[in-house]
């Protein structure tokens, strides 16, 4: 089925986006989450958290391209140790990245309404332990939205 990405999808997804209780929401391009290649549109608010993680298995490298907004990109050296925080913006000079299979990393809406493009191997699994930061809370905790404002603070 061909679908039109367009201002009207985008305006959806983000209302959508607006009333999740973790102020994001994807758009799934691919028809399940075994097929092979996965692509999505991702609307995501400032006060939706993403836990560091990173993808081990050597197929999943992981591109995003800003197509709406603002969005704020940590990647991880080491336990915690930021190496560098990237700003993509649609209408900037920076609008997408592609992150490397191993590498820890998260990202920040830094501004309402921001909606992303994301492309990445399948099959869809859930994020393993040895997956996530040790050093990063948990989605839904106290602790993440101090977390989260230590992310945000990179990026003022």
């Amino acid at each position: 089925m061909t679908t039109l990405i367009d201002r009207a999808l985008l305006d959806d997804l983000t209302a959508e986006a607006g009333q999740a209780p973790r102020r994001r929401k994807n758009r799934n391009f691919h028809p399940g989450d075994a097929y092979p290649a996965h692509r999505l549109l991702v609307a995501m608010e400032p006060e939706s958290y993403v836990a560091p993680h990173r993808h081990l298995d050597p197929d999943k490298d992981e591109t995003l391209i800003v197509v709406r907004g603002c969005l704020g990109v940590v990647i991880f050296r080491a336990e915690n140790a930021v190496d560098r925080s990237i700003v993509l913006q649609a209408s900037g000079e920076a609008i997408g990245i592609d992150i490397p299979h191993g590498v820890f990393h998260t990202v920040v809406a830094l501004a309402a309404g921001t909606v992303f493009f994301e492309a990445k191997a399948g099959p869809y699994v859930p994020i393993a332990a040895a997956e996530r930061a040790p050093w990063a809370p948990a989605e839904g905790t106290p602790e993440a939205v101090n977390y989260q404002a230590e992310l945000r603070a990179l990026f003022a």
